[in-house]
């Protein structure tokens, strides 16, 4: 905090470099030195030139991410590293260089506005410690099926399951990148429902059945065998609908195979190669119509063993979006040869997207009619910024006889 305290008063360009260059050495360097003092091996000029790399850009492991993030003071240098990795850029005016304020903002050299690090982030206007958002961002990120509100209530002691949720859906809100690639080569798509059945409701696309849901898989050539996935639910099974999905998430060109429902002849006009695969005809053959789109059929699988297993199958249908999106990304990072990489990429993401509020998240804003029991514990989370804890269990006396 002390670095920040003795800038105040210098001006920055765009590269960090501070005009008056005398200063702009002797403060370089104490930063340099309290970085390292901090256990912050990351260069933070790298962002944007090359691929991130493990131990530099993110940590390697849940016992490094606590080495480098055990204050808040450091987790909020790692955000201003990862929104502004070539130095302070105005997010009013869009102009490089300003002022770093004693009160840890940033007055803007061009329009004089005055910003934090967190502001028009997802992180913008939280009462949560950033130490509680880091840890909460690598058990989201890190774990092979993620972590449900109630775990992450737990496991960071805060005050209720509502905090615990609101932080898991803002990350899930800011999983989408923008302008992502969409499947190309070989794709299967399919739709099924999540959610059940219900009484009295039968046939596989009969309404009320939940939540109608299209899945689109690219197949590889074999050892790889399964590449990307998207699913996102549909108003219907109608042409129109799973046209919109497959302009959505298939590039035009790509070889397409579905079953033989009725709504997907005339795809071909979208640009697409249309291969169908008729369940009664391989019924009649003898064969299994289980096997005429196995990987499609593995996805949806997995999705809602996913949601069965981590979330205990407590989705309301209006969340349901949020939550395909976090398997989507999680399922499309599978071979990412470290979870620190897939802890930074959220974060990347998360700096770069708009505020987030609760009553965005939440799906009606009309009063409980039993309104909910209050939490044990009120305020704001603990921060994780502690100091040690000098042994407890030494301090305790040994019993006599």
């Amino acid at each position: 905090m002390s670095v920040w305290l003795r800038v105040s008063y210098l001006q920055i360009t765009s590269n960090g470099c501070l005009l008056d260059h005398e200063p702009a050495v002797s403060i370089e360097c104490h930063f340099s030195l309290t970085l390292a003092r901090l256990g912050f091996p990351f260069n933070r000029s790298r962002l944007g030139h090359g691929e991130a790399r493990a131990g530099v850009d993110y940590p390697r492991s849940f016992g490094e991410m606590q080495e480098w993030f055990r204050t808040d003071a450091d987790c909020l240098d790692y955000l201003a590293w990862l929104r502004w990795p070539e130095g302070f850029v105005c997010p009013s005016c869009g102009q490089p260089g300003g002022w770093a304020l004693s009160d840890g903002r940033f007055e803007c050299a061009a329009c004089h506005g005055r910003s934090s690090v967190t502001a028009g982030t997802i992180f913008d206007r939280t009462r949560t410690p950033l130490t509680v958002w880091f840890n909460a961002c690598w058990l989201f990120a890190s774990g092979k099926d993620g972590i449900s509100a109630l775990s992450l209530k737990r496991t960071l002691e805060m005050g209720s399951v509502q905090t615990a949720w609101m932080i898991l859906h803002r990350f899930r809100s800011v999983l989408v990148r923008p302008g992502r690639e969409r499947l190309t080569g070989t794709v299967e798509v399919d739709e099924t429902y999540i959610g059940g059945e219900q009484k009295g409701l039968r046939g596989g696309r009969a309404r009320g059945k939940k939540v109608l849901t299209g899945i689109a898989v690219e197949i590889l050539p074999a050892p790889k065998g399964i590449g990307r996935c998207r699913i996102a639910p549909l108003p219907d099974a109608s042409a129109t609908s799973l046209r919109d999905f497959l302009t959505d998430h298939v590039e035009p060109g790509t070889h397409v195979i579905t079953d033989g429902w009725r709504g997907y002849p005339g795809i071909e006009s979208l640009d697409y190669t249309h291969e169908p695969r008729n369940q009664s005809a391989a019924r009649a053959r003898g064969e299994d119509p289980g096997e005429l789109l196995p990987v499609v059929h593995r996805i949806a699988s997995l999705v809602k063993r996913w949601l069965l297993g981590t979330h205990q199958g407590a989705v309301n249908p209006a969340h349901l979006p949020a939550y395909l999106d976090e398997f989507v990304f999680r399922f499309n990072r599978r071979h990412s040869r470290s979870r620190g990489m897939v802890f930074y990429r959220v974060l990347e993401l998360a700096v770069d997207h708009e505020p987030v509020r609760y009553r965005d998240v939440i799906a009606s804003s009309r009063p409980r009619a039993q309104p909910p029991d209050p939490p044990l514990t009120r305020g704001h989370p603990p921060s994780l910024d502690r100091a040690p804890a000098n042994r407890p269990w030494r301090t305790r006396t040994p019993h006599s006889g």
